[in-house]
Parts: C-alpha cells; sequence; structure tokens
C-alpha cells in the first residue's frame, strides 16, 4: 500500500527521506481534515482547490495543501496519504482576530460576516494577523464598497484596546478618501429640535465619521445639551440611513436622529455628608440654584466645582466629589445626595515663575505667601494674584499680564510643585 507523509510548518517543509518519484500520479478517492473542527471539509477543500478522485502528481498535492498554510488561519499543517485516503492534520492559529470597521459605510454584524463567508468560505467572523485570508477580506470589503459607487483604499491594521492594552481586533479604515459625517436629519416623528440644538449638529457635519463612535457623539452632543437645560431624562437615537454622498475628495455619511425629550426637571434639594469640610448652610449661602429652580446642568456642576475646590484649598487636591441623583418622575423633581473622599493632604512644594526677569520673579516670590510645607491652598494661588492694595508695583503688573499656573503632584512625597507663568496680554 502506498503511504505518503508531509509536514508543513512556518518554518519550512519537513521532507521525508523517501519520496515517490516526480511525476506519480495520486488521486485519494477520500480526502479529511481533523485538527480544526470550526471548518467544514468542503469549507477546506474548495480553499485548497482539492477535489476527490482528481489526479495529481506530489508537486501538486503540495502546493494545494499549501494554500491553507498560505491563509494564515493555521500554525502547522501535516497530511498523511495512505491508500486512497487523504488525511490533512491542522494546527489553528493562536492569532486570530475579528473584524472592527473604523470608518466603512458597512454594518458591522451577522449579516456582514455571513456575506463575507459566501466570498470567502474559511472567513468564520475572525481574520489572521497576517496571511492570504486578512488581504482577501480587505480586498472584498473594497469590492463590496465599490458596488455601491465607492472607490475607497482599505488599510488593515492590528488594533490595540487602551484598557487592557493589547491587541484586540483587526481594524479596516478607508485612507482614501476622506470619510466624514454628512448632513444629519431629525426623524418627523420625533420631537423637533430647537434652533442651538440644529446649530450643534451643524458643526458637527463635516467631522471624521468612525463606524463605532459617530452615532454616539451625535447622541452626547444632543442629550448634554437638553440634559443641561434641565431635560434629564433626553434621549437621543442616532443612526447612519441613506446612501453615503460621494466626491472625489470626500465620503459623507448621511445621519436621522430619533429624539425622546422627555420632562423638564426642576431642582427638589442638595444634601451634604455630614463629614464634608463645608457646612450645608456654607453651601446654600453660596449655591447660585435653589429648590424650585429649574435643574440647569451648568449652574449645577458650578456647585461641584465650589465642592472641589474648598478641598483643594485645604490641601485634598485628589479629593473625589461623590453625586448620586434622586429623581422624583412623578413630581418632575431631582434631589442630589453629595459625599466626597477627600484622599491624602498635600504640602506646598517648589514654586517655579517663568517668563519673567530675575527682578520681578524675586518679587514676586518674596510676596508669595505659602512656604514649602505649608498645606497646599490653590486658592491661595488666585488670591495672590488678585489682591488689591498690598503691592501696588506687583499689583500693576500683574494688570497687564495674563497668569497661568501649573500644578505638579507628587504622590509620594505628597507635596505639589507650582509652576506660574505670566504673559502680556493680546
Amino acid at each position: 500500500m502506498q503511504r505518503i507523509v508531509f509536514l508543513f510548518a512556518c518554518m519550512g517543509l519537513a521532507v521525508p527521506a523517501s519520496l515517490p518519484l516526480v511525476g506519480q500520479p495520486l488521486a485519494p478517492r477520500s480526502i479529511r481534515f481533523q485538527g480544526a473542527p470550526e471548518y467544514a471539509d468542503e469549507e477546506l477543500m474548495a480553499a485548497a482547490g482539492l477535489k476527490p478522485g482528481a489526479a495529481m502528481t506530489v508537486d501538486e498535492l503540495n502546493a494545494d495543501v499549501k494554500r491553507l498554510l498560505d491563509t494564515g488561519l493555521f500554525e502547522k499543517l501535516s497530511y498523511n496519504l495512505e491508500g486512497p485516503v487523504l488525511t490533512v492534520s491542522l494546527t489553528p492559529s493562536s492569532q486570530l482576530l475579528p473584524v472592527r470597521l473604523e470608518n466603512l459605510p458597512l454594518t458591522p454584524g451577522k449579516e456582514l460576516d455571513a456575506k463575507l463567508h459566501d466570498r470567502l468560505p474559511l472567513y468564520h467572523g475572525k481574520v489572521p494577523v497576517a496571511g492570504g485570508l486578512l488581504e482577501q477580506v480587505r480586498l472584498a470589503l473594497e469590492a463590496m464598497l465599490a458596488a455601491q459607487g465607492i472607490k475607497a483604499a482599505i488599510a488593515a491594521v492590528p488594533y490595540t484596546d487602551q484598557a487592557p492594552r493589547k491587541v484586540t481586533a483587526m481594524s479596516f479604515t478607508i485612507t482614501s478618501p476622506q470619510v466624514q459625517i454628512g448632513e444629519i436629519e431629525v426623524d418627523p416623528a420625533s420631537q423637533p429640535l430647537d434652533a442651538k440644538a440644529k446649530i450643534l449638529l451643524g458643526k458637527i457635519t463635516g467631522e471624521a465619521y468612525g463606524t463605532q463612535d459617530s452615532p454616539g457623539l451625535i447622541e452626547t452632543t444632543l442629550n448634554n445639551y437638553y440634559i443641561d437645560q434641565g431635560y434629564m431624562d433626553a434621549h437621543a437615537r442616532a443612526t447612519q440611513q441613506g446612501a453615503p454622498v460621494v466626491t472625489p475628495e470626500t465620503l459623507r455619511m448621511p445621519f436621522i436622529v430619533s429624539f425622546d425629550l422627555g420632562r423638564l426637571y426642576r431642582i427638589n434639594g442638595v444634601h451634604l455628608a455630614q463629614d464634608m469640610v463645608v457646612t450645608q448652610a456654607e453651601f446654600d449661602r453660596q449655591s447660585n440654584i435653589h429648590p424650585g429652580d429649574i435643574a440647569d446642568g451648568e449652574r449645577v456642576r458650578q456647585n461641584w466645582a465650589y465642592l472641589s475646590r474648598q478641598y483643594h484649598n485645604r490641601g485634598y487636591i485628589r479629593a473625589g466629589i461623590h453625586v448620586v441623583p434622586a429623581f422624583d418622575r412623578t413630581q418632575g423633581t431631582v434631589s442630589f445626595d453629595v459625599s466626597a473622599e477627600p484622599g491624602p493632604q498635600y504640602k506646598m512644594g517648589a514654586l517655579t515663575i517663568e517668563n519673567v526677569s530675575d527682578q520681578l520673579r524675586g518679587a514676586i516670590m518674596a510676596a508669595w505667601k505659602m512656604p514649602p510645607g505649608a498645606v497646599f491652598n490653590e486658592g491661595a494661588i488666585l488670591g495672590f494674584f488678585a489682591t488689591h492694595a498690598v503691592n501696588p508695583a506687583l499689583e500693576r503688573v500683574f494688570a497687564t499680564v495674563d497668569i497661568k499656573y501649573t500644578l505638579h503632584p507628587d504622590d509620594e512625597a505628597r507635596t505639589v510643585d507650582v509652576d506660574i507663568r505670566l504673559e502680556r496680554k493680546q
């Protein structure tokens, strides 16, 4: 009985000591695959160009089987021809990645995967980091766009997820033409948008389009705008809809937005935890938003910024302010429970003053009120430059410049270095 064994691997071809004569005809009546149950035998035979009962030489068999290795889907491949039975053993690659569409006017998901599978039977939702199948998928995507009248160049590069800091997908991106967000229309069945909201959407038109990100950008822009008006249940839904608008330079993706404004909320109250550095009475005196007022997002956030400053002014520059809203949707009111995690207390570190003469630097250093080792107080920085009638010479200088400062916390030493830069007003 004739028995031929070959082993293919990424490093080359291992050849047995005894080989059939070159040109010796082979005609395996049965072809079986093992080691890769995800792929049907018919898919693997089609990709390799193998047909049961077809006559071939050893060289032709080698070339056919090697096509599977060249796809990049398999790390190793060997075959055993024993009599009429050809058995191909496969070791799948450990580096197969799902497809991620960055800016293609195609909808990712099962339907697209099915279309790619119809064109490329060995495509099962993932591609290798290199190899023939990766290139075939790239070309297939270009062909799908061409069928829509879109002539585009697509690049494939590994996508690195920043959270785990590892490659998690293969990213396909149109490199030309430029892909942009197109016109954004409002669903006629939705509530109409006011003039300012329409202006905000107009500013988004022309921004770079992202398959993953653009719907969220449109939705977040609208939601944030209306939440700041007190419509805290506002909900937008953006969907890419309609044919892309194609020009030689750009590809613009039109969107339609459905929108539910929800009801207008008013403030019911803000309640501070008892252990905060600010008392409830102190907070209430400074607050510019009170029970019964519309829950204006900007003014609400000013309260949390005030609380954060009070901790910074006491050296707790890593303090976290935690706000938990409670909605009464029947009455249309919202109240906030506020607490804080102060973290460690920091001391003043080094002071650096830039873009000034040595004489002016010396004068500022001499007047500075927060020496190294003192409890850090961010408010003291602002107060120093806002002081009047204390040092007239410095006051005259400060009136002619813009003052910028940068904080450099040292979490190990628990100190804060301060860099101050004076720039002449334009």
